[in-house]
């Protein structure tokens, strides 16, 4: 992993084991994931709240996708298959969700609390192939750390 991403999980754990309210933290978690790679255009969180996806904090361009029915786009798709999902073009994705028409990839990683699904981490990249095995294993990492948080917040 990369010094940046490990840079970045010392500094989420500070956060996470911080004083403050949850959703304060998740919005500041959400900064440290976005810095922790300048191909990262868009970074967010949803929560799973019954049979959809909610959004919480994220940083970039504002979209019109607040809430994402399981099974449709990258996001539904990874719950739906409860598996996280990297897609290396969303130009040839089926069910891709356009936030932005400069998005080429897209990485969706599941937030669990044992084996329930809390919610999922959203990341967009305005380049083609962005994402790898190191991308899912730091935010994997990012998904165990925030887990309880996500959880006080639904």
């Amino acid at each position: 992993m990369s010094e940046r991403f490990d840079e970045a999980l010392r500094d989420i754990e500070q956060i996470v084991g911080g004083e403050g309210k949850a959703r304060d933290k998740l919005n500041e978690v959400v900064e440290v994931v976005r810095e922790a790679d300048p191909q990262w255009s868009w970074v967010g969180l949803y929560y799973l709240r019954g049979e959809r996806l909610e959004l919480g904090p994220f940083v970039g361009i504002p979209t019109i996708h607040t809430r994402i029915p399981v099974g449709t786009g990258v996001c539904g798709t990874a719950v739906e298959e409860r598996r996280n999902q990297l897609v290396n073009d969303v130009r040839a994705c089926d069910n891709y969700l356009a936030c932005s028409e400069a998005v080429r990839s897209e990485i969706v990683v599941l937030i669990w609390r044992d084996h329930e699904i809390l919610g999922v981490i959203d990341i967009d990249s305005d380049e083609v192939g962005t994402f790898g095995a190191s991308d899912e294993r730091f935010l994997d990492q990012v998904a165990k750390l925030i887990a309880p948080l996500v959880f006080e917040v639904l």
